[in-house]
């Protein structure tokens, strides 16, 4: 089974021994933009980490911006440059895998973050399937264990695909459930989640319920529940900002719950798998999840959101 690292404080006596450590002089940081929230806390969680292990430590972090080609040319430049180590959050969890042989080859340790990566040394992540779980669990209980129901789906990546499993699994469980839609792929975004909200709630008069696979697209549903002055419970995943302000937000009722994931700690532990690994250190799994905790509008307040220095 796949090992879990809960979200406690306990998680970060995981901290490497410096004194005992090989010197991680460089590390390369690859991901998806560098203006989306869940990115920066990646990367400051990152960079907070390789610091703890060495203060001099050359740190180069970079958006690839969603262009695979350009994360590609991103990981030739880090082996290029020799680093140690590289983080990423991979463009495709499959077609990186090249790249990734190509930096091993030269002797770089690759570890992804927030979506697996096919070949690297090793992964750390949400436990998507139970974050997907959790969410659905609560969107049930809202609506009385049976209703018309919307998934409102996103790219095909893995974190994706198992969040939406998680919650298929929950609502397989009832037989009162009509799941109308789940194959609309509102590209994970605020606007799309308007989009595809405006088309689907447009073609279907009664829905009780809709789950978004992430929280920019689960505010745009909300947005578009809204105009549409339709009153729907909805849940997420991620506890983003972005959630944290709707769940606080008296106008915005319909936003019920997040999932939240810890991109911040999930970074640094990623860099502290890293380290082993660049010291012989073989970890337990390969891939190593991090269970999502339930954010709602009655425990936002006692929330610590992404930008806590854990």
């Amino acid at each position: 089974m796949l090992k879990k690292i809960l979200l406690a404080g306990a998680a970060l006596a995981l901290s490497v021994n410096v004194a005992s450590a090989k010197e991680l002089k460089s590390i390369g940081i690859s991901l998806g933009s560098l203006g989306n929230p869940f990115f920066i806390a990646l990367k400051n969680g990152a960079e907070f980490e390789a610091k703890k292990v060495n203060p001099n430590v050359q740190i180069t972090t970079v958006g690839y911006d969603y262009d695979l080609g350009k994360q590609n040319t991103q990981i030739d430049n880090f082996i290029a440059a020799g680093v140690d180590l590289i983080l990423l959050n991979p463009g495709d969890p499959n077609a990186i895998e090249p790249a990734i042989k190509r930096a091993q080859k030269a002797g770089i340790i690759v570890v992804s973050v927030d979506t697996h990566a096919k070949g690297a040394n090793a992964t750390v992540e949400t436990n998507n399937v139970q974050a997907g779980t959790i969410a659905c669990e609560f969107l049930i209980d809202k609506i009385g264990g049976k209703g018309n129901v919307l998934i409102i789906n996103g790219p095909q990546v893995s974190s994706v695909i198992e969040r939406v499993k998680g919650c298929d699994a929950v609502l397989a469980k009832h037989p009162g459930v009509k799941i109308l839609s789940q194959d609309q792929d509102a590209k994970g975004s605020r606007d799309g989640g308007l989009a595809v909200g405006q088309s689907l709630l447009t073609r279907f008069d009664k829905v009780d319920g809709a789950f978004a696979i992430n929280d920019p697209t689960g505010v745009g549903f909300g947005l578009a529940a809204k105009q549409l002055k339709r009153s729907i419970p909805i849940t997420a995943v991620d506890g983003s900002p972005d959630a944290e302000a709707a769940l606080k937000d008296p106008d915005a009722p319909n936003f019920l719950a997040t999932s939240s994931q810890d991109p911040f700690l999930m970074a640094r532990l990623a860099v502290q798998v890293g380290v082993k690994i660049l010291n012989g250190q073989k970890p337990d799994q390969e891939v190593q999840l991090m269970d999502s905790k339930l954010v709602t509008r009655d425990n936002v307040k006692d929330f610590h959101g992404w930008t806590s220095a854990h």
